[in-house]
């Protein structure tokens, strides 16, 4: 377990480290480099890692830097083709009146001082199903392929060029009211221009949107640094030109307030600067933050948790969890109830064919109908006997 922590904390070192721009020093030599870059590909920040490691070449062994360095590549490449390539998508959405709504766009490269840092999967678009697989068929033809599945959801589409666009079907969230307030969202998109059919959210309803996402995936342990990164960026960049007492009543309706401002507390914490005013007020308890650290860098291994609405969100999403599977495991049932049945019919077919194929066999049969189960017995007999002579 102490190991877990260290890893995750020395990840969080040389993220900060980079994003910061400053010098502080992490015990790489002590770092086992496989499970560090694994860790680090699935918190999304390999490409960060590899700018921390320049100028530490003896330390870290060729083949991880290597990989490493092969993150950076893409995000460099996603950097050189992502605007020209989301214009691509959305122009070609807006041309055949495709409707769609941004839920977070390209934007928040703008926020790191080094945008080769920048993630390369930002866009996330939502659609109507019926819509969705008319975009992902465009994409397929634009060299797009799957990348990761969201079952029930969507996919991450990504192209060669390391461009990647995230296609959702659904909202990822399961509780009634994530839905409900979801909704809430997307009716506040506005038209983006010089587009008639492609709508945006504004900075307000994108930062809810991240935030009640990032409460959701900490309850789920699927939260990610990149997204708790992402989450400070924005709010550095918006809070002047957003309504705190909306934004915290907007979050207070998804029930998650409290457990989205620790995680945004964490976010300053982590990777924000000293010059930052929004940790003024953080709690003087720091075992809060210890526990959201430990669950959040373990992906749950380590779990004490004790916040009241994250153990609140975390039993109904499980509820919910538990219904699909009922419900899957229902219709698996009916279907091999149905194969079953389906499979008897057709041999009673083949045995008693209907009227008008014996009639065809059997011409007399059409004047004399009655006797249909006589030449049942006919065909039958004579099956058996070329069986017999065959």
């Amino acid at each position: 377990m102490n190991r877990l922590l260290f890893e995750g904390r020395s990840l969080v070192g040389i993220v900060s480290s980079v994003i910061r721009q400053d010098d502080k020093r992490v015990a790489l030599s002590r770092l086992d480099w496989e499970r560090m870059y694994r860790l680090s590909d699935y918190h999304k920040v390999a490409n960060i890692v590899y700018i921390g490691l320049l100028g530490y070449r003896e330390t870290v062994p060729d083949k991880w830097r290597d990989r490493f360095f092969k993150r950076y590549q893409e995000s460099l490449l996603f950097g050189e083709h992502c605007g020209e390539s989301l214009k691509e998508v959305l122009t070609w959405l807006d041309m055949r009146e495709v409707s769609c709504t941004v839920l977070t766009s390209e934007t928040v490269r703008g926020f790191y001082k080094l945008t080769e840092t920048a993630d390369t999967g930002a866009v996330q678009i939502f659609l109507e199903e019926e819509q969705y697989y008319l975009a992902k068929g465009f994409l397929v033809d634009l060299g797009y392929e799957t990348d990761e599945t969201y079952k029930g959801f969507g996919e991450r589409m990504k192209k060669v060029s390391g461009v990647s666009l995230t296609l959702y079907r659904k909202l990822p969230f399961r509780t009634s009211k994530y839905t409900k307030n979801m909704i809430k969202i997307l009716e506040s998109a506005q038209i983006k221009e010089p587009y008639e059919h492609i709508w945006t959210l504004p900075a307000e309803s994108e930062l809810v949107y991240r935030m009640a996402k990032a409460a959701y995936n900490y309850a789920t342990d699927d939260l990610t640094l990149r997204e708790v990164l992402e989450l400070m960026l924005c709010h550095r960049a918006w809070k002047d030109e957003i309504d705190d007492e909306i934004l915290w009543k907007r979050l207070e309706e998804f029930k998650i307030d409290g457990l989205s401002e620790k995680i945004l507390e964490i976010a300053y914490m982590w990777f924000g600067e000293k010059t930052d005013t929004f940790l003024v007020n953080r709690a003087d308890d720091m075992l809060v933050y210890d526990i959201l650290e430990e669950r959040l860098l373990s992906r749950g291994i380590i779990n004490h948790e004790n916040d009241d609405q994250a153990l609140k969100l975390q039993s109904l999403i499980e509820k919910e969890i538990e219904k699909e599977k009922k419900a899957e495991g229902k219709n698996i049932k009916r279907e091999k109830i149905s194969r079953f049945f389906g499979e008897k019919r057709r041999k009673l077919t083949w045995v008693f064919p209907d009227y008008h194929y014996m009639s065809s066999i059997y011409p007399s049969l059409e004047r004399l109908p009655f006797l249909l189960p006589i030449f049942w017995l006919l065909r039958g007999m004579r099956l058996w006997w070329r069986s017999l002579t065959g």
